[in-house]
């Protein structure tokens, strides 16, 4: 394929998977909702770690079904990858969440988002020289268009403990998207690290939900109905196969700089979603959670994202050149992408 529809391409399939990521924020409050009812009085953490914990170890255990008899290749450089990616990954959520304890959801919906200026202000530090000023222009513009989307306010803010956590968070989740375009990782198996990368969000969780269990049954019982079971389904097969196998796949053909403003776009997506999608699984699961209504943050704060976004890729930073790296060699099956240059 030639770089330019490749390139497109890669940027289509990021869309997508920040889409199947949005998802989970909806199921998630479904879930935390029918829980509620099933297990009164239990902590948050414990629901939310377990969450985490069961979503990433079916994952993991996908994955080895998936990956076969291409699991006796498995490199140091996989693991890794794998391991990095996780390590990162699972302490930015144990932050994300954290923090969101201690402030409010609008500011720690725009918090989160810096990554989308820690990316190119990282990258200008490593390379010393300034980013373009079309990257910065988007970046604010993405910023912006965050700070619009969740109502956040700046007369309220201070940095307290869940602004700072929150903010930590999204430097992980910055070292997360770089650490996956380490040009060092060029021809790994997507299949084989994403797998070792499940195991350690999964395992991650352990310690955090051992530490809130209240009594062993309600292991079982936080997910001991059939339309519970299926949510946790949605979790696992749409938000963790559908948003991170594309992310690991297709993420290392774009520069970092706009993967991080691409994923941005995730409050657009969830904005979207629950226009409608409450209501249906309100009636699924037997819960009280209604729809919202369509407002003028969504139609600016999503117009100032997707410009943003536009502006970039059809005239992508030519100091972070998507394809930069040579082509990597196909592996078990599955063509490795090329890795852009990014130090790690």
């Amino acid at each position: 394929m030639r770089p330019r529809p490749r390139r497109l391409k890669a940027l289509a399939m990021l869309v997508l998977a920040t889409a199947c990521w949005s998802l989970s924020f909806p199921v998630m409050k479904a879930l935390t909702l029918a829980q509620q009812a099933l297990l009164p009085g239990v902590s948050s953490w414990f629901t939310s770690s377990l969450c985490v914990l069961y979503r990433f170890a079916l994952a993991a255990a996908g994955m080895a079904v998936l990956a076969g008899p291409a699991l006796r290749g498995l490199t140091r450089r996989e693991v890794a990858q794998g391991v990095g990616l996780g390590l990162f990954g699972s302490g930015g959520l144990l932050f994300q969440m954290d923090g969101l304890a201690y402030t409010n959801a609008s500011t720690s919906a725009f918090l989160t988002q810096f990554y989308c200026l820690l990316i190119p202000l990282w990258l200008a530090g490593y390379h010393r020289r300034l980013p373009s000023k079309r990257v910065l222009a988007c970046a604010v513009a993405v910023l912006a268009g965050v700070a619009v989307l969740s109502g956040f306010d700046w007369r309220r803010f201070h940095l307290g403990r869940g602004e700072l956590e929150t903010l930590l968070g999204s430097v992980l989740f910055t070292g997360q998207i770089l650490w996956l375009q380490r040009p060092g990782y060029a021809g790994n198996d997507v299949r084989r690290f994403s797998l070792v990368m499940f195991a350690v969000m999964a395992l991650c969780m352990v310690p955090v939900t051992l530490a809130t269990t209240r009594r062993a049954s309600d292991w079982w019982t936080a997910y001991g109905t059939g339309p519970l079971l299926v949510l946790l389904a949605l979790l696992v097969g749409v938000c963790t196969f559908g948003g991170y196998l594309l992310m690991n796949r297709w993420q290392p053909l774009v520069p970092a700089t706009q993967a991080g403003l691409i994923y941005c776009a995730e409050p657009v997506f969830v904005s979207l979603l629950v226009l409608f999608l409450p209501q249906w699984l309100a009636r699924f699961a037997a819960v009280d959670y209604p729809n919202e209504a369509l407002t003028w943050r969504l139609l600016v704060g999503g117009g100032l994202i997707t410009l943003a976004n536009v502006a970039l890729t059809l005239a992508p930073p030519p100091e972070e050149h998507p394809l930069s790296a040579p082509p990597a060699p196909v592996s078990a099956g599955i063509e490795s992408p090329a890795r852009g240059e990014v130090p790690g």
